[in-house]
């Protein structure tokens, strides 16, 4: 065979091949590391003003070296902090369509929440240059929780959410609302990656879940998902079409369970290539009477072990102002343990090797 017809056979069976892979992003995700934002209850600890975005964007360690710190931010509500569900299990009420728009005018009020993470990362652009990754967003859809009558009206339509097809039709109307009012703020420094499930397992939810993710993939969007562990689906995250999902160890919480938690929950996600979480809060701290900084160290050490820092996607709980209290603590341990936890985050972002 002539040797230049054969190249030409490699390079376009090349060029065949390569767009289709290209193109088949299920079961990954470019962000590296993605920390969980409660933001919207009136119950909530912070506001999300720029400064309090601070520590959660750059980190400034004890030799004075600032480095940009998480590349994706999840905001997820879960009650409006007045009495009314956005998930099942919280509240005796559930939150109706008023609510739901309530929520959405939280997260795109002036100065705080997403405003405030822009403008917080275009005054550190000034500062360290742009980094070399985008900023993105993941916003939680409030769940339109099964057997709700008194939700409201679509086009007219009482929404009955006994039935399926209401429930999803509610679904898509929060999502084309909140479409509709993203594009108008133009934000420079953050992009939209997609929506997450608030729900934490199927068992109220599994028959909407494939229809709503379908739609948001038509929105060249991507859905995801942070079940707890041994939750109802948390196996089956691919079958409900889920575009990416993290595990939850639900170690942190409870001093009864052992390390070994941690190392299951990476040998699980490994095996189900999904990312993992980790998971702390300010009762890490070293002056708290919790005295649960081991906590915190253990998922350091297991994930460092289990080569989660090299190769994962991972996702920190961190109590909805943790990270914000660890960077306004002057104890000098406060000031070690982020630092450890930031050099792996901030050093994350060169990695080529991350499975995501």
């Amino acid at each position: 065979m002539n040797i230049k017809f054969f190249f030409l056979i490699i390079f376009f069976l090349i060029g065949f091949l390569l767009p289709s892979q290209a193109q088949d992003q299920y079961g990954k995700t470019d962000i590296a590391d993605l920390v969980l934002i409660y933001q919207g209850g009136v119950h909530r600890p912070m506001e999300w003003s720029k400064e309090q975005f601070l520590p959660y964007v750059v980190h400034q360690d004890q030799k004075g070296n600032v480095n940009w710190l998480f590349d994706g931010f999840l905001f997820l509500e879960f009650t409006d902090g007045k009495g009314r569900n956005f998930a099942p299990g919280y509240n005796k009420q559930n939150a109706r369509r008023g609510e739901w728009e309530w929520l959405q005018g939280r997260q795109f009020a002036k100065d705080k929440a997403f405003s405030a993470l822009d403008q917080c990362i275009t005054e550190q652009i000034k500062i360290l240059g742009k980094p070399g990754f985008k900023h993105k967003l993941v916003v939680g859809i409030p769940s339109p929780i099964s057997d709700q009558k008194d939700w409201g009206e679509i086009n007219g339509k009482v929404m009955d959410f006994s039935k399926t097809e209401d429930r999803i039709e509610a679904g898509k109307w929060y999502i084309d609302r909140f479409l509709e009012q993203y594009t108008k703020q133009k934000y420079k420094n953050l992009k939209l990656a997609g929506f997450y499930w608030v729900d934490e397992d199927v068992i109220r939810c599994a028959d909407i879940l494939i229809p709503l993710g379908d739609y948001i993939r038509s929105k060249k969007l991507k859905f995801y998902w942070i079940p707890y562990w041994k939750a109802r689906g948390y196996d089956k995250w691919k079958e409900y079409k889920f575009d990416f999902a993290w595990i939850q160890p639900n170690h942190f919480f409870d001093t009864k369970i052992g390390d070994e938690r941690i190392d299951q929950a990476c040998d699980f996600a490994r095996e189900m290539n999904m990312g993992v979480e980790m998971e702390f809060d300010s009762r890490a701290m070293a002056d708290n009477k919790a005295n649960m900084r081991s906590r915190l160290v253990s998922y350091i050490k297991a994930f460092e072990k289990n080569g989660t820092f090299e190769q994962s996607s991972i996702a920190y709980y961190e109590g909805g102002n943790g990270i914000y209290n660890f960077y306004k603590s002057d104890n000098p341990m406060d000031k070690e343990l982020m630092d450890i936890l930031a050099n792996y985050i901030s050093k994350r972002k060169q990695k080529k090797s991350l499975r995501r």
